[in-house]
Formats: C-alpha cells, sequence, structure tokens
C-alpha cells in the first residue's frame, strides 16, 4: 500500500466549524514539552477530524475528488496518491486486492456522522473491507464480530460516547490507521500491541491514562504499540496437540516388540538472525529473544521424544553450543551442516550461518553414512545447465542444502535412509525450488543406489539382518521445511513422481534437461500427513498461513501409524501469529510415526 508521508495529515476535513478543543475531555496541551513531530501529526489530524463530522463526509469528499482532478484549494492539499479524504488506498499497481475482493468493486464503508447508537453486526460480514468509516456518531461500543474485518487497513471510529474498545481490534493486523479521537476512553487493551503495521493511532481527546499519552506524546504510535505489546498478559495456552493413529496405512504385521517403529520430527526452528522485530513486530520481545526460545525448542524436542529430530534454521554456533550438547545427555547424536556460503566466511563468521542438523537416538540407531547436498554445486556440476543463463542468474545464487544421513536399526538391523531438507523461500523464485527438489531426488536415487551396496553389519545376537539389492528397498524418510504448499509443482513431483517439462512453476525459465524432458522420480512417496489431509498450516504468520513443511516417506517399505495433529483452533482465533509465548518458532513441529514394512 502507498503510505502518505509523516508530515501530511490522513484525514481531510471541510471548512465547516469544529467543535471547540477546550471543550474535550483529555485534550492535550499542544505546547507540551518534549512532545514529538508524530504529536503535532496527531492534533492536526484531530482537528480535521473535527471538521469531519458531517453525514457521509469522506464518501462525498471523494466523489468530489472524483470530479476533479485538481484540489480547489480548501482545506488541506493532498499527498501525492492519497485519495480525497487524505487517506491512502491501494491502487492496481501497487497493491494486489485484499481476499475475498475478487470482482468486489467497493471496499470502503462510510457511515460517518449519521446519529447512529450502534452498528449492526452484519456490516462485519463484509470481510473484504478495507477502510470503514463510523465517526461521529453515537456509539458506546464496538462489537467484537468486528474482528472479522481481517483486511481493514483504515479504522475510523472518532467522535463517538466510547468508553472501551474490544481487544479483539489486535487481531486487525492490516491496520495502518486507527482513529479513537474524542471518545471517553481511559485506557487500551494491550492487545493492540499486536498492530505492528499502525502508523497513526489516533487517541487524542480521550481521558486516558498518564503513561499511555505521555509514551505516544513522546515517542510515537510505534513506541505506544511496542509497550503495548509487552505488557500484554501472557494468555492460556493452548491444550496439548492431538495424536492422531492412521490405522488404514499399516499392513498386517506380527507384534516385534516395537523395533519395526520408529518416530521422526521435523522443525523449522526460525535461526536467531532471522527473528528481527522489523519482521515478527507483533511478537512481545522477550517471546522474540533467542534465550526464550531456545529453551522452548529444546523441551518441545524433548517432549515429542522423536527417535529422529530434523532441524533446519539452526545456526552452527547454536548447534555446536547448545543443541549438541544438550541433546547428547538425552542420548542423542547428530549430524549438521551449515549452509555453503559458510565456506567462504571467516570461523567468527561462520557461527552465525544456518543449517540442517539432524539428531538421532543413539539407544535405536548407529549412523553407517553421510552425505551433504548443495544444490547450487549440483548446479554446477550438470553439462546440461551450463548453457543456461537462469542457472547462474537464478539457482547459482541459492545456498540451501539437504543433510543425508543413513542409520541401521541397533536391534534388528534394518537400515533407513533420512534426508532433512531446506529449500529455497521466496515465492518468486518457485522455479528454483521446483529445481531444487528434482535435484534433491536426483542425488538421494544416487546416493541410494550406493547404500544399498554397503554390506549389512553384525547384529548382537547374531541373526541376519535386512539385505537390500536395490535403492528402493531401502526405507526412506525425506523431510524438512520446502517453502512450497500443496498446489505447486513441488509437492506434485514428489508426490506423484513427475512432472511436465512446460510446468507452470518453471515460469518460462529454462533449465536443461528439466525443462526439455521433464521431472521424474523413482521413490514411491507419499507425505505422512497426506493419508488424512495436510494440516491446516505448518507456518502461521499475520501474512501466510499454510502447509510448506512435509515428512515424505517411501510407501513400498515404510507405512505411517500416527502424526501428530494441529493446534487447538479456540486458541488460534485469538493469535495473531508465530513465534508467541507459547510457539517459539513461525513454524510448527510435525513428527509422524512409522512401521517398517516386511522385506
Amino acid at each position: 500500500m502507498s503510505q502518505s508521508p509523516h508530515n501530511a495529515p490522513m484525514l481531510r476535513g471541510s471548512v465547516s466549524p469544529a467543535t471547540p478543543r477546550d471543550s474535550l475531555p483529555g485534550s492535550a496541551d499542544t505546547s507540551m514539552t518534549g512532545a514529538g513531530p508524530e504529536w503535532q501529526r496527531q492534533l492536526m489530524c484531530a482537528e480535521i477530524s473535527r471538521k469531519s463530522y458531517a453525514p457521509h463526509h469522506h464518501a462525498r469528499a471523494a466523489a468530489l475528488a472524483a470530479r476533479s482532478s485538481v484540489d480547489s484549494g480548501k482545506g488541506i492539499q493532498l499527498p501525492a496518491g492519497a485519495a480525497a479524504n487524505g487517506l491512502s488506498f491501494p491502487t492496481r499497481d501497487s497493491e494486489e486486492k485484499p481476499k475475498g475482493s475478487e470482482g468486489q468493486s467497493w471496499t470502503i464503508i462510510d457511515m460517518g456522522g449519521l446519529n447512529l447508537p450502534t452498528i449492526g453486526v452484519d456490516v462485519f460480514r463484509y470481510t473484504f473491507l478495507t477502510s470503514l468509516f463510523i465517526n461521529h456518531n453515537r456509539l458506546t461500543t464496538i462489537s467484537p464480530a468486528i474482528v472479522q474485518l481481517k483486511n481493514l487497513s483504515v479504522l475510523d471510529a472518532s467522535g463517538n460516547k466510547l468508553v472501551a474498545i474490544p481487544p479483539e481490534l489486535g487481531m486487525l493486523t492490516e491496520l495502518r490507521e486507527l482513529y479513537l479521537f474524542d471518545n471517553h476512553l481511559t485506557v487500551l487493551p494491550p492487545e493492540l500491541g499486536s498492530l505492528y503495521q499502525l502508523e497513526l493511532l489516533g487517541v487524542e481527546g480521550n481521558p486516558l491514562q498518564e503513561n499511555i499519552m505521555s509514551t505516544l506524546q513522546r515517542d510515537g504510535t510505534q513506541a505506544l504499540i511496542a509497550f503495548l505489546r509487552d505488557s500484554c498478559p501472557v494468555p492460556v495456552p493452548p491444550p496439548e496437540r492431538e495424536w492422531l493413529a492412521l490405522e488404514n496405512d499399516l499392513p498386517p504385521v506380527e507384534d516385534d516388540g516395537g523395533n519395526n517403529t520408529f518416530s521422526v520430527l521435523s522443525y523449522n526452528v526460525l535461526c536467531e538472525k532471522y527473528a528481527t522485530a522489523q519482521m515478527y513486530g507483533y511478537t512481545p520481545s522477550w517471546a522474540l529473544a533467542w534465550n526464550y526460545r531456545k529453551e522452548f525448542i529444546l523441551q518441545e524436542i524433548m517432549s515429542y521424544a522423536a527417535d529422529v529430530c530434523c532441524l533446519q534454521e539452526v545456526e552452527m554456533g547454536q548447534y555446536e553450543e547448545y543443541f549438541l550438547p544438550k541433546l547428547q545427555q538425552n542420548e542423542y547424536e547428530s549430524v549438521f551442516w551449515p549452509k555453503t556460503r559458510a565456506r567462504t566466511m571467516r570461523e567468527d563468521e561462520r557461527q552465525h550461518v544456518d543449517g540442517c542438523a539432524t539428531f538421532f537416538n543413539s539407544r535405536i540407531f548407529r549412523l553407517v553414512d553421510k552425505r551433504l547436498i548443495e544444490f547450487n554445486q549440483i548446479a554446477l556440476q550438470r553439462p546440461d545447465f551450463k548453457k543456461t543463463e537462469d542457472i547462474f542468474n537464478r539457482v547459482m545464487t541459492k545456498d540451501n542444502i539437504a543433510a543425508i544421513v543413513l542409520l541401521e536399526h541397533r536391534t534388528t538391523g534394518a537400515r533407513l535412509i533420512v534426508a532433512n531438507a531446506h529449500m529455497h523461500w521466496d515465492p518468486e523464485f518457485r522455479d528454483v525450488k521446483l529445481v531444487q527438489a528434482a535435484m534433491l531426488m536426483e542425488q538421494l536415487e544416487e546416493i541410494s543406489e550406493t547404500f544399498s551396496k554397503l554390506p549389512p553389519g553384525q547384529l548382537p545376537d547374531g541373526s541376519t539382518p535386512p539385505k537390500y539389492s536395490s535403492r528402493n528397498q531401502i526405507p526412506m524418510v525425506v523431510c524438512g521445511d520446502f517453502n512450497s504448499t500443496p498446489d505447486s509443482g513441488v509437492y506434485e513431483f514428489l508426490s506423484q513422481g513427475s512432472a511436465p517439462n512446460n510446468h507452470r512453476d518453471f515460469m518460462d525459465h529454462i533449465y536443461g534437461n528439466y525443462t526439455s524432458d521433464g521431472l521424474r522420480h523413482s521413490f514411491a512417496l507419499r507425505s505422512a500427513y497426506g493419508n488424512i489431509g495436510e494440516l491446516p498450516f505448518t507456518n502461521y504468520t499475520p501474512g501466510f498461513r499454510g502447509v510448506i513443511d512435509y515428512i515424505w516417506y517411501t510407501s513400498n517399505s515404510l507405512a505411517a501409524s500416527g502424526i501428530l495433529g494441529t493446534v487447538d483452533q479456540t486458541y488460534l482465533s485469538r493469535t495473531v501469529g508465530f513465534p508467541n509465548a507459547h510457539f517459539p518458532s513461525d513454524h510448527v513441529c510435525i513428527l509422524a510415526e512409522f512401521k517398517i514394512k516386511p522385506t
């Protein structure tokens, strides 16, 4: 959305007489010592608001501007790109329409100046609304149903008789402008601290508490939002995530005492350098701090006690100094590789490079072999890629990796390949993700073929361990953060075993044999969660809520016996996004249990 300059008022009024300032409760002294420049802007907006009491003022002003492209000079000049009422609205070129507004010709309602005592809840069913003007009425409350207006960027409830505003307003994270001038508010709900994109909170003319007003006057809206965010009480934690048994995928097998059963956890833990206040402005600073999050992450890993834990976005220093020693105490061994960029860095810089860490229960498995897949290095070695500019411009600049381990069960001798992958994140590079997935599967075919030729180990009881004569016989789990939704080319390719050479996700880019012959792999992969439908999300933020993390398994050699369910919906309905006090990453962990099928 285009934004009005900070020194320009966001409201435009006519020259109608305003209510005298000195008759309003809580009016501030414009000359107060220590007031910042944003407070002067607030006072200017408050004055304009008081001149906007006529019925449908904003709608009339917009209609007037539509009839004339030149401002008459009355009132305040509009900033470039602003609408007639001084509010900045999205344009066709600057921003996509909000969800649910496809084919919708209007996204603004002006109910201002109508002397309304209440606002019907039906208004809040127009979830496509981006601006709502309910100013200069006789409202004493705003219904919590306003929480449905997720796309709202402007809300003006000035000039009413509000004594409180609903905490649910804090869920409207698209809000940029919230005007509550000239009401009877004495406090603000701390839930407003979630409004991390708010540019102006207009509260002049309210008898608010001194600490709120002084913070706003001295430091401005963002400082007040941060204060509310960090002082917001911690909500009640959600119920434990439910364990879901998957009986339909299980073959009839004899009781083996659990020796052919194992569990795998995958978790993008959100490394410290990516967890910035700019990216996660809705998260309390104490909950975003790594010292808080790392302990929560470790507790979560230990509570699920998976036999194999695949972690992404683990900084090298945090792996060596925290996760490795802590999990070693609980009989986990591990393999870790940082992203490719670490090769060219000094040792102190390398400590902050994130990578993939795979932990396994050393009482159950022993490590037979390990391999690193560096996608940009693999691309460099392919002859069919050398004449392709897209490879150098798009693929080679991404240093994502996958960590591969070959494990052997200490009791049965059964072997297991585990791939822990982290694909590129940017939605604009879905072609790169598809290429990375194709290279991953090609490498896994080569690696598993090599692993199948390794001689079996010796079992303690002298029994004969399983033998594998081909790559497709070894059980395999491929998990991680694929940064790809279930409707993506990556998901299609992994689940179906192929993707056409003209797949839409290639976006007309040229990638050698991939875009001339298409993609294929020989593994019968299935998503563990796909047996009953993928989770509603594995990544939960205000800007994106969807599934991008997966645990894939070879369905010819493994059967999924259970998965960890989703987060409680009631809790989510009151949660802006992760991380927060109860979820230390913007991702949730996923967990599946498998049984090895008889060979």
